[in-house]
């Protein structure tokens, strides 16, 4: 009696966790094609809908059991356009291009800042694809993920541009800003936030957060806040929020430093 063969596996892919990638890719999209325009607000807003749709697909893939070889590569190379490519050429169309005018680096300081984030960006996601399992079995991240780092720059343009009382409008109690207005802040913080994505500090992933089980009172209380003030303001607070977690990396290195001096 002859053993029947085994059935090759069938080719394909999964629809719903790449559904959620793909709507990665159309908001980093979105938001280039808005920021090229001048358009800034429906661009941050571009970049939100991205972060939303790349935190929701890798927990559907892990929920539903899709896992695959093909999500993976990708929902990296999605995040490479929503995270890597859109955040610059926002970050530039609003206001380092005003560094044009200056002649360091022939005029091109400005671009090549935008060009400095996009390969940190590209860097950091390549780090992070060959370094998965190191990064999946301590929990943490080695420098800031290109989701966050976007977050910083993204909500930066968008706290500038809103209509609504502007986190620097005591500098010069105007709203909206200018790129060239904030042009002093924009290019540290573009240089800073792509090479912390680059760096080796680790950050904390949340994947041990669990958000099924019981929280202390006083802990939801703190999540409730934070959402009612996230609802009064969303880019402000967002741009905090990120900014935050952007420090929390070198703060939390410091603190170790200190308290190891101390004891010894």
């Amino acid at each position: 009696m002859s053993e029947t063969a085994p059935r090759p596996r069938r080719k394909g892919i999964y629809l719903l966790p790449n559904l959620f990638t793909t709507g990665t890719l159309f908001g980093g999209f979105y938001a280039i094609v808005m920021a090229m325009a001048g358009r800034f607000e429906p661009a941050a807003l571009g970049v939100l809908v991205a972060m939303i749709a790349d935190g929701m697909d890798g927990r559907i893939a892990r929920m539903t059991n899709t896992q695959s070889d093909f999500g993976k590569e990708y929902d990296s190379l999605c995040d490479m356009v929503a995270f890597g490519v859109a955040p610059a050429i926002l970050i530039y169309s609003f206001s380092l291009h005003y560094l044009g005018d200056y002649r360091a680096l022939g005029g091109k300081l400005g671009w090549v800042i935008a060009f400095a984030y996009t390969a940190c960006a590209a860097l950091r996601l390549a780090r992070f694809n060959v370094l998965a399992a190191i990064a999946s079995s301590n929990k943490d991240f080695y420098g800031v993920p290109s989701p966050a780092a976007a977050a910083v720059v993204t909500f930066f343009v968008w706290s500038c541009v809103d209509d609504s009382h502007s986190l620097f409008s005591w500098l010069s109690g105007r709203v909206p800003f200018d790129g060239s207005d904030v042009l002093w802040l924009a290019a540290p913080l573009t240089l800073l936030t792509a090479l912390s994505m680059v760096s080796s500090i680790r950050y904390n992933s949340f994947k041990k957060l669990n958000l099924n089980g019981r929280m202390r009172f006083l802990s939801f209380a703190a999540v409730v806040g934070v959402l009612a003030l996230l609802m009064i303001d969303p880019p402000r607070i967002l741009f905090l929020s990120f900014v935050a977690y952007a420090l929390s990396g070198p703060a939390a290195v410091l603190w170790r430093r200190l308290r190891r001096r101390h004891s010894a």
